[in-house]
This record gives C-alpha cells, sequence and structure tokens, in this order.
C-alpha cells in the first residue's frame, strides 16, 4: 500500500551533500518524491512507497551524508501522493 511522508532534517544539513545523498537512498528504497533545503536550515524530503520502504529512509535520514550532523528527524504521514520519480528541489 502506497504512503507518503512528509520528513523534516534539522541540524547541519545543508551544505553537506545532504539532498544529493537522499536523492541516491530514495533511488536505492524505489521511492518516488522529492528533496529541498528550506530557507530556515532544514531539508524537507516528501517521499512515497511502501511502509517498510518509507522506514528505511527515515533511518537513513537520521545519519545523512557523512559531513550531516543530524539533530532532528520529524515525520509525519499525508495524503498519498504519485511523483514521477524522484528528484531534488531547489
Amino acid at each position: 500500500m502506497l504512503q507518503t511522508y512528509s520528513i523534516i532534517v534539522t541540524g547541519k544539513v545543508q551544505g553537506v551533500f545532504y539532498r544529493q545523498s537522499t536523492k541516491e537512498r530514495a533511488h536505492d528504497l524505489n521511492l518516488t518524491g522529492y528533496v529541498k533545503n528550506l530557507p530556515d536550515g532544514t531539508v524537507l524530503i516528501m517521499a512515497s512507497g511502501t511502509t517498510e520502504q518509507l522506514l528505511q529512509l527515515v533511518i537513513w535520514c537520521r545519519k545523512g551524508p557523512a559531513r550531516a550532523k543530524v539533530e532532528e528527524v520529524k515525520v509525519e504521514t499525508v495524503a498519498p501522493a504519485v511523483f514521477m520519480g524522484f528528484r531534488i528541489e531547489r
């Protein structure tokens, strides 16, 4: 069953390849959606897939790429959305 998560990641998550690494991980997990930097210094991820796929992404988000220092990951289930692939939004 398709689900969509809205994930907000706080900490040192901009300028450390968090978006690119998220895109690569999402592709590995066969998720669709997008990732983007927000003006407040956080990263927003909207991802659709199975519960198991999404939980694997959330686990990865808590660590992120090597240079990231994740402080918090907020996850919210939102209305299911259909995306074409997984992309980085500006």
